[in-house]
């Protein structure tokens, strides 16, 4: 089974201190590529409830099946890879292809059946390696709302958040409660639909 444990910080910035961090590192504008995350849940947000979130990343013509999953302090992620006709039968028909996810999500009592495309996050995204991590420069698009953030994905804890930490005091930038991605797809989308 395709699985790893993901490690990282992430920091919401403003687009100021976006152009300063990008400029310090030295990232043009042809350093970015962009993917699209297509997000799924069930209609009560069952997945949404297991801490837990699913969905397609569509990058360079390649789509990936992603199922995180609360381990601990981290996320465990189940990958697995589509054709585009498997992408699109998921995306426009509710077909949920056989595999390593849709077994994770039968093990987790969530009836794949009635998984629903909630929306897209757009992400013009750069990385880099940063002292043995990977430092990631996103700029997300949803809802009709941007924002900017800075990760930084590590495969050990403790001497990567000291290092994220030194990173963000050494540029002035503040700490902030930062919510991944599909939670602020999710937080934005409510807010809409209640207005």
């Amino acid at each position: 089974m395709a699985q790893e444990i993901e490690i990282e910080f992430k920091n919401l910035v403003t687009e100021e201190e976006f152009t300063r961090l990008t400029s310090h590192f030295h990232i043009n504008k042809e350093d970015f590529i962009s993917q699209d995350n297509h997000y799924f849940d069930t209609p009560d947000y069952q997945l949404k409830e297991k801490q837990s979130a699913l969905r397609i990343r569509e990058k360079n013509g390649r789509y990936m099946l992603t199922l995180k999953t609360p381990l601990k302090e981290d996320l465990l992620e189940t990958n697995q890879s589509l054709s585009k006709n498997q992408s699109d039968s998921l995306l426009r028909e509710g077909l949920f292809p056989e595999g390593e996810v849709r077994d994770v999500l039968t093990s987790l009592s969530i009836p794949y059946g009635s998984l629903q495309h909630f929306g897209t996050l757009s992400t013009s995204r750069a990385e880099i390696p940063y002292r043995n991590g990977l430092l990631v420069f996103d700029q997300s698009s949803y809802l009709q709302k941007k924002d900017y953030e800075l990760e930084y994905e590590v495969k050990e804890r403790t001497s990567g958040e000291a290092i994220f930490l030194e990173l963000l005091e050494q540029h002035k930038i503040p700490l902030r409660q930062t919510d991944n991605k599909i939670k602020r797809f999710y937080l934005e989308k409510l807010k809409r639909d209640r207005s």
